[in-house]
């Protein structure tokens, strides 16, 4: 089987949630023997190959400097190169991208979609880049030949607005061996189980600006450790990072992957996601694979992650941040509560479940596409 990826800016060490599902699903589908070619956006290239653990990748031209249009022009220019390559199945990651499935299905292509989260929600979008969203959305739900949610929330919203049965496919993680070295960690001058941990891109829907407030209120010799950054720097990531200058005890590390994340993963005292909005967060998965002790707010995606009670908060609540905070940093995480939170998340999502998963949505589109 022949398979074309568009939607994501590409993969491997690219941030984002849809490029971390990316990178972890497509060398598992080329494992069990079929061919993968992924369109990556030109400016996000790191690794400058053609391949990488077999994903065939294909780099596109789009506009850089515009966060509006980059995704649609990269997946238009894409669409137009599965054309040519015959694919059994166009995959179609995310509603922005979604808006070209009918063009994709015009050109005879099978398409599957992935809807990743109501983006249309996200507060940096403006009233008409939400409308397209909508329609993204829209297009992308009633023309696509298989649908593929990564939440129950969003597979009702589908059912329920469109009309559409789709599959639940989660983001998944890996169980990481816990990292043995410490020299990123030294290199900032950050001890050990001496700091708090948020991974999240600077954009209003983290909450980063929750947490910097809420954290700038207590009174503990504990830091703060964000690591992230702006993908289009915009009044707001400026004034986060202002605002996170201010504090001596909150350190900024930018986008950081591999053996540098690895660490600070590993070596956290506790992981924080303030999020106003997800789909289905990869960075809470990847830190309760460590085994970290999490706080995160009460939005649907976040608990769908089943997790007990008093690991929530009222989202956008910074008091309640604050006092949850501060009991959080007082209580201590047994070694063995930490050996049981690992293996349930290896348990539940598991990516090569969630691959053979992805496999019977691509057979279930080209036989229904032959009926």
């Amino acid at each position: 089987m022949k398979i074309f990826v568009v939607g994501t800016r590409g993969i491997p060490d690219i941030p984002g949630g849809v490029e971390k599902h990316c990178e972890q699903l497509y060398p598992l589908v080329v494992a069990k023997g079929h061919e993968v070619f992924l369109c990556r956006r030109a400016h996000y290239i790191k690794l400058k190959s053609h391949e990488w653990k077999g994903v065939k990748l294909l780099d596109c031209f789009t506009f850089s400097q515009s966060k509006h249009f980059e995704a649609i022009i990269h997946t238009f220019i894409g669409i137009i190169k599965a054309r040519f390559h015959s694919p059994d199945i166009v995959h179609i990651h995310g509603i922005g991208p979604s808006l070209l499935v009918p063009f994709a299905r015009l050109l005879g292509l099978r398409v599957v979609m992935t809807h990743h989260g109501s983006d249309y929600e996200r507060q940096k979008w403006g009233n008409m880049a939400k409308f397209i969203l909508r329609m993204g959305e829209k297009f992308g739900c009633q023309y696509a030949n298989e649908i593929i949610a990564i939440s129950h929330k969003i597979a009702h919203l589908i059912h329920n607005q469109y009309g559409r049965k789709s599959y639940v496919i989660p983001n998944g993680v890996r169980l990481p061996p816990l990292s043995t070295r410490t020299y990123f960690l030294d290199k900032l001058e950050i001890e050990p189980k001496s700091y708090i941990l948020a991974v999240a891109r600077f954009v209003p829907e983290k909450g980063l600006h929750d947490l910097i407030e809420a954290f700038s209120s207590l009174d503990t010799p504990y830091k703060l450790v964000i690591a992230g950054d702006a993908d289009h720097e915009d009044e707001y990531s400026k004034n986060l990072k202002l605002k996170a200058k201010e504090n001596e005890r909150i350190v900024l590390t930018g986008y950081i992957t591999g053996e540098r994340l690895h660490q600070f993963y590993t070596y956290a005292r506790l992981f924080v996601l303030a999020s106003h909005h997800e789909g289905l967060p990869i960075v809470l998965l990847e830190a309760l694979s460590y085994g970290l002790p999490v706080l995160v707010s009460d939005i649907p995606a976040n608990k769908e992650i089943d997790l007990s009670t008093e690991k929530y908060f009222k989202c956008g609540n910074v008091a309640e941040l604050g006092r949850q905070l501060k009991l959080h940093l007082q209580k201590e995480i047994i070694e063995e509560e930490k050996i049981t939170i690992r293996h349930q998340v290896k348990n539940q999502y598991n990516w090569d479940k969630i691959a053979e998963q992805t496999m019977r949505v691509y057979k279930k589109a080209i036989s229904s596409y032959l009926l």
